[in-house]
């Protein structure tokens, strides 16, 4: 690709936070030939190993989280690892960078070098007169809170952002994001002008937009890498990925062993992340250890955006009872496994087979003597690599027929037919039982023009509820505790909720906060670290209760099959508050009278604005404290499987 070929919405997502100055003063081959630093790290610089920042190193980032390999790490950090709490580490080059810029090193330790004479500035501004004109509309409190290293270095917050937070992507206040301004106007992203300053000087009487028209789903558009793409950093990935040795797999052989075995595909290592479908199959192996039950886990080293295609071969990874036993290849594993054969019942659950390749999971279940067994449809990965069945992660599709014209304009189309002939596949050769954790989730699955067909269908819910008795109680005077609840993602409704937080924050009625495990720089709302697991599998549930959560936002953009946030909200007193589009949310919502199913954002913004949402609070609604009562997932069914 040329210097300037780089796509151009990736240009304006980048120049937020790109230092233009650091990139032709380290690499002196920019500066001699005068070429766009901007579009020259956007085409090929990335590529070629060249930081962007003086506080950002692209091989450092790669080394700390390798699914953003084959793509811009730098870009990947901007789109998703800021949200998810991913840190990245200084360049290699920033000390000669500072050294050759000469500069200025604060006492307190933070240092940014000089730029250029007024470059930042819109034309006719004076350095004095747009400290003035910033200070009006910048707010210290919510700079010092998002960024706590200038807190800690105890520096002018204004002062700080001027002359350095800008450049590094830190926004000024809660209602302006600079990157969001230079993507609603491109003919600002390569002048190297302040997009705050510039949108206080000049583009407000110019009636510019500070944000993308077609809002947090435009975005969500404008973001998305071809799958083409996707996959084929995976690939490279894989192959990158060492193979343990067959002696290692020697659990799976111990002598004398004759206890039954239950085999488990996922699509990551499971007892090493965090989620929802992580949280089941802990459950599900811990219910195998008090039965005397061996569980050998199976997952993709490296994450997948679909299915492995046919021919395409990659290590498999092993979990043995917990324990993660390494990266095997399918022969190796196979082998073990044909070796204990006979030695105890084999029942087996496919999770999700994002990364698996079909032949190969046939290959390994015949290894193990293995036919009857569970699909679970957690997600809807047998129906279509979009596995939330959203057109380009953006709109609600409802899986339309493989081939229609739906399918040939979204970005997943392209990988349908290999989704659904590798589940057909499956489904032919398994005797599978269909298990979804609700009706909404098999009712969409039969739904589906090309969806499996399948006779033996059960729904077994994750948990239920279980009243203890207790009343909430509250100040009826008090704030609205408002909250979101898990990883902030587009998907869960987070841009909804972070919007709704950043209009009515200063609103004296409401208080917002966010339960989860993710640290978010910048969010508006109050953190409450959280983390579920399943030593603590209902933590979420005392944090929301402790907290005195009165209304959550579960304001999930797709059909979600189950949703524990939605149980964990309902148990600890709180309403729910969603959308028409959020599967068993809603179908849970409407239900149990557990809150409100709203039409659209519009009547969910009107609630906050006409205060008619306060009539939720917990003094109010005076709600029934539950537990939650876990269910055992397949361990429940094994015996059905017999």
């Amino acid at each position: 690709m040329g210097q300037g070929d780089a796509p151009e919405r990736t240009r304006r997502a980048l120049a937020a936070a790109f230092d233009p100055v650091f990139y032709r003063t380290v690499y002196d081959d920019i500066g001699r030939t005068g070429s766009d630093p901007l579009r020259h790290y956007a085409g090929t610089g990335w590529r070629e190993g060249r930081d962007p920042a003086p506080w950002f190193s692209n091989t450092g980032y790669l080394e700390r989280y390798p699914e953003a390999a084959g793509e811009d790490p730098f870009l990947h950090y901007l789109q998703v690892g800021w949200r998810k709490g991913y840190e990245p580490s200084g360049s290699a080059h920033r000390s000669r960078f500072l050294e050759r810029a000469g500069a200025r090193q604060k006492a307190n330790g933070i240092s940014w070098p000089p730029v250029p004479v007024d470059a930042d500035l819109p034309a006719g501004l004076t350095r004095q007169a747009a400290r003035e004109l910033a200070a009006e509309a910048f707010d210290p409190v919510f700079y010092l809170s998002s960024w706590p290293d200038v807190a800690e270095a105890g520096v002018d917050p204004l002062e700080h952002f001027l002359e350095a937070g800008w450049r590094e992507g830190r926004d000024p206040s809660p209602d302006f994001c600079s990157a969001e301004y230079l993507e609603a106007n491109p003919d600002l992203a390569a002048t190297g002008v302040n997009p705050f300053l510039h949108w206080l000087a000049v583009g407000q009487a110019e009636g510019r937009s500070k944000q993308f028209e077609l809002g947090y789903r435009g975005r969500i558009v404008t973001g998305l890498t071809p799958l083409a793409d996707r996959m084929e950093a995976a690939d490279r990935a894989a192959l990158a990925i060492p193979t343990g040795l067959s002696r290692d797999l020697a659990p799976l052989l111990a002598e004398g062993r004759r206890r039954d075995l239950h085999v488990t595909f996922s699509h990551d290592d499971a007892f090493r992340s965090v989620g929802g479908l992580q949280l089941c199959i802990q459950t599900e192996s811990a219910g195998l250890a008090r039965r005397g039950v061996d569980h050998l886990h199976f997952f993709p080293p490296v994450p997948w955006p679909t299915l492995r295609p046919e021919g395409h071969r990659a290590p498999i990874g092993v979990t043995w009872n917990g324990r993660t036993l390494g990266h095997f290849s399918v022969p190796d594993v196979s082998a073990a496994l044909s070796a204990r054969k006979g030695r105890g019942r084999v029942t087996f659950a496919i999770h999700s087979l994002l990364g698996h390749e079909a032949g190969e999971t046939l290959d390994l279940l015949s290894a193990a003597g293995a036919r009857r067994g569970l699909f679970w449809v957690h997600d809807f990965t047998g129906l279509c690599a979009g596995y939330h069945l959203m057109r380009d992660n953006m709109l609600d599709c409802g899986a339309p027929p493989a081939g229609s014209a739906a399918c040939g304009i979204c970005v997943f189309g392209p990988a349908r037919h290999l989704h659904l002939s590798s589940h057909h596949r499956l489904f032919e050769a398994l005797d599978l039982t269909l298990v979804g954790p609700s009706q909404a989730a098999l009712d969409v699955w039969n739904a589906a023009p090309d969806a499996p067909f399948v006779r033996d269908q059960r729904v077994h819910p994750h948990a239920r509820l279980a009243p203890t008795g207790r009343r909430a109680g509250g100040d009826p005077d008090a704030p609205l505790v408002v909250a979101f609840i898990g990883i902030p993602t587009p998907y869960k409704g987070w841009p909804v909720f972070e919007e709704l937080a950043g209009r009515f924050r200063q609103d004296p009625r409401y208080r917002f906060v966010r339960l989860s495990s993710v640290v978010l720089p910048g969010a508006p709302a109050e953190h409450i670290p959280v983390s579920v697991s399943a030593e603590a599998p209902d933590a979420m549930r005392k944090a929301l209760e402790s907290a005195g959560v009165d209304v959550a936002i579960l304001w999930s953009l797709g059909r979600e099959t189950f949703s524990f946030a939605a149980y964990e909200a309902a148990a600890a007193g709180a309403a729910i508050l969603t959308g028409p589009d959020s599967g068993n949310v809603a179908a849970f919502t409407r239900a149990g009278g557990h809150g409100l199913v709203l039409p659209d954002e519009a009547t969910l913004f009107a609630q906050f604005e006409s205060g008619a949402v306060r009539h939720l609070s917990r003094a109010s609604r005076r709600p029934e404290i539950c537990e939650i009562a876990y269910s055992g997932m397949s361990v429940d069914l094994l015996e059905a499987l017999s």
